[in-house]
């Protein structure tokens, strides 16, 4: 396949997910589901342990709705590296069968080959997941009482640099291409998400991220549609902010108390977060969760620590993360008042267990014994 056909077949890729978009508008109703099926899947590297943790801490806090039957934790397997390597596919078609058989679903990490590797180019089971269950909306929520911090972002999930990340080109030795694609679906329901996060959480501010004075198509586009949709909230604040000068201010301490919701694409958004989650106390400190009409998905924002294992360390990983994305997930579902007090017994947690990941202070055992205790 020639380079043109091959940037010939990414536009045509791209139009038909467009047009699937168009199609799917399935809600899931999840108070009117007579079981809750949660799918738990371990993932790579310190996953198995954190999971095991959360697996635990959700079987204490749900004990009445498991035995009645109105919420299932289904362990579901094969999202590893050696499975997906031996079968060369980025998510086994049996274990997405498997996933779409559940209604939520709470994932440990999983590990993307990188190009020093020596391994085959397999994407992201995250991005394919994001894709494949059409989760359109990454939520990141940071909470810092104690500097009056309380910022949400709303990172696009299926499109940017990360839509067509292994389906980039080498031009002989000389030239390597990458591509970027937003559309117009993608980014207006992104946008409509957020503020109607806004309004209904007393009228927030909004804020758009990009960085649209040089990809002035992509990025254009976005901060465009953005304002589109701003002008249905006439109520709401709206501003915008090139990424590197957003990357200043949320270590400024003298405006960063002023940003609420934030709207971002999705390369942007991953760096972001990260950097907002240090600020809170790490990223072992903050949950993420990836919505669509039909699924929804919880994860930890953390990597899999391959270098934890490979120290003989994994048992001191810190199950925060992925326990904070439990809260996440139970007030998606309904139940909210489960969710609050897991969070409160995780902000003692947080406070009481010193968990730095390097081999000292408590383990992972030690967190969920706290937690279970506590609940």
């Amino acid at each position: 396949m020639s380079y043109l056909e091959h940037f010939e077949q990414i536009v045509k890729d791209q139009l038909a997910r467009v047009e699937r978009m168009k199609a799917s508008s399935e809600l899931t109703d999840y108070a009117a589901l007579d079981k809750i099926i949660v799918g738990t899947i371990d993932g790579d590297g310190i996953g198995p342990v954190i999971m095991d943790s959360c697996r635990a801490i959700l079987e204490k806090l749900l004990a009445d709705e498991i035995a009645s039957g109105k919420i299932e934790l289904r362990r579901i397997e094969g999202l590893t590296l050696e499975n997906r390597i031996a079968k060369m596919e980025t998510v086994p078609a049996d274990v997405l069968a498997a996933i779409k058989e559940c209604h939520v679903l709470l994932k440990g990490p999983t590990t993307t080959p990188g190009k020093g590797d020596d391994l085959p180019n397999i994407e992201s089971a995250n991005v394919t997941l994001r894709r494949e269950l059409d989760l359109f909306v990454n939520v990141r929520p940071v909470v810092i009482p104690e500097k009056n911090i309380d910022w949400i972002f709303y990172r696009e999930n299926t499109e940017g640099e990360y839509a067509l990340g292994s389906r980039g080109v080498e031009v002989g030795d000389d030239i390597a291409i990458d591509f970027k694609v937003t559309t117009t679906l993608g980014t207006t329901r992104l946008a409509r998400a957020a503020f109607e996060y806004a309004k209904a959480n007393g009228n927030k501010n909004v804020s758009i991220v990009t960085k649209a004075n040089i990809m002035k198509k992509t990025d254009g586009k976005f901060l465009q549609l953005c304002y589109d949709v701003a002008k249905d909230y006439p109520e709401i604040k709206t501003d915008d902010w090139y990424v590197d000068i957003m990357a200043a201010n949320l270590v400024n301490d003298q405006i960063n108390s002023n940003f609420n919701v934030v709207i971002l694409p999705n390369l942007y958004g991953d760096i972001i977060t990260d950097e907002a989650a240090q600020i809170q106390g790490g990223v072992g400190t903050a949950g993420s969760a990836n919505v669509g009409g039909r699924y929804a998905m919880f994860e930890a924002i953390h990597g899999s620590a391959p270098r934890m294992i490979a120290d003989g360390i994994g048992e001191y990983a810190n199950p925060a993360s992925i326990n904070r994305a439990a809260v996440m997930m139970l007030r998606h579902i309904g139940f909210v008042s489960k969710a609050a007090k897991l969070e409160a017994v995780l902000d003692a947690a947080q406070e009481a267990l010193d968990m730095p990941g390097n081999g000292t202070g408590n383990t992972a055992a030690d967190f969920t014994a706290f937690v279970t205790d506590k609940l």
